[in-house]
Order: C-alpha cells, then sequence, then structure tokens
C-alpha cells in the first residue's frame, strides 16, 4: 500500500507536470498568435505603401497629361542637361606638362 505522503507527492509530480504542459501549450498559442498577427500587420503596411506610390505615379501621370493637353512639353528628366563640349571624330590628345618624355628607342 502507497503513504499519504508518496501519495501526495505523486500528485504534486502529475499537477506540475500537467500544468508545465498546459502552459507550454499556451505559450505555442500566443507565440503563433503574435506571429501572425505581426505578419498581418506587415502586409497591411505594405498595401498602403503601394496605394500612396500607386496615388503618386497617377497624380504624375495626369500633371504630365495636363502639360501636353496644355502645349507645353513634358519635361525630360530620363537625361542630364549639363551641357558638353561638342563631338569630334579627331581624337584629343591628352597633354600632362609635368610629365618628361623620354625616347628609350636609341
Amino acid at each position: 500500500m502507497v503513504g499519504k505522503f508518496e501519495s501526495n507527492k505523486d500528485l504534486i509530480q502529475e499537477l506540475t507536470s500537467s500544468g508545465a504542459k498546459h502552459v507550454g501549450n499556451i505559450a505555442n498559442i500566443i507565440t503563433g498568435t503574435v506571429s501572425e498577427v505581426t505578419r498581418e500587420i506587415g502586409e497591411w503596411i505594405t498595401d498602403a505603401i503601394e496605394m500612396r506610390e500607386a496615388a503618386a505615379a497617377a497624380r504624375r501621370d495626369e500633371e504630365a497629361a495636363a502639360r501636353v493637353d496644355a502645349g507645353r512639353p513634358e519635361p525630360d528628366v530620363l537625361f542630364d542637361e549639363t551641357p558638353r563640349p561638342p563631338e569630334t571624330d579627331a581624337v584629343q590628345p591628352y597633354i600632362d606638362a609635368d610629365v618628361e618624355i623620354v625616347d628609350d628607342q636609341r
């Protein structure tokens, strides 16, 4: 026959083990929920950013169409407008005054 002390020890052991399993399951549920909520919030923010960018692109397109309708050319933003020297077929020699030219073919 099992004594009162051993019976109480077994009861405490089973309660502790059962409690630990339940707490672990609850922690897994909470962790999974937090992960899913975080993912949903991230996707929501991504959608908002994409909508803002689409609205800005639509606004730019509308402004460009208004400029064309008004007879003003659309600004050329694809090319650099810095002045460049005229292109020639001849190659311009590079002369450095600090370099001494030595003829080694003697």
